[in-house]
């Protein structure tokens, strides 16, 4: 299979849409439930976990959500847990809390509109985003077919390209949380 067919067959994004969200409150393991299910294509085997109960712990102990109410977490705190998860495999939970602060949602009155607002719109930019993305992908890998006659290292090519390119947006996501105030 070429780079790009391989790369056009890759599920590389989910969400926990806000219409996937019940309209009551959920106790910790259905939090979890829920993440494990929306997340599962995205897994790279069977027991690698999406969320655990630690992570969320760890998420309220370092006050990037609002504490649960009576054990249980609303739908801000599922779309906060879900912005967490999203920031958690590129940035530090303290520059992640950063992020959240200067947004307003940490806070026990959240300023600047609500988590859910945030939510929203991080979603409909995360979908665009997504689509402009895979296309540069697939232009990528169809460019390194071009380049490279040998399948194996144009694959190797692709990945280490694809790696860089990870860490220049990282770099810049993290430039720009240090010029947050």
């Amino acid at each position: 299979m070429s780079l790009g067919k391989q790369v056009e067959a890759m599920m590389l994004d989910r969400h926990v849409h806000v219409e996937q969200l019940p309209d009551l409150d959920l106790y910790m393991d259905q939090v979890i439930q829920l993440f494990e299910l929306a997340f599962q294509d995205l897994k790279r085997d069977e027991k690698e976990k999406i969320m655990t109960k630690t992570m969320i712990n760890n998420y309220a102990k370092g006050h990037l959500l609002l504490p649960a109410k009576n054990k249980r977490y609303t739908k801000e705190h599922v779309m906060m847990i879900s912005m967490i998860y999203e920031m958690k495999g590129a940035l530090s939970l303290k520059d992640i809390k950063k992020v959240l602060d200067t947004a307003g949602v940490t806070a026990q009155e959240p300023k600047n509109g609500s988590a859910a607002s945030l939510y929203r719109s991080y979603l409909n930019c995360a979908d665009e985003k997504t689509e402009l993305v895979r296309s540069e992908m697939i232009k990528q890998a169809a460019d390194m077919e071009k380049k490279e006659a040998d399948p194996y290292v144009q694959q190797v090519l692709l990945i280490l390209s694809f790696i860089h390119q990870s860490n220049l947006y990282r770099r810049a996501a993290e430039k720009m949380i240090d010029s947050l105030s």
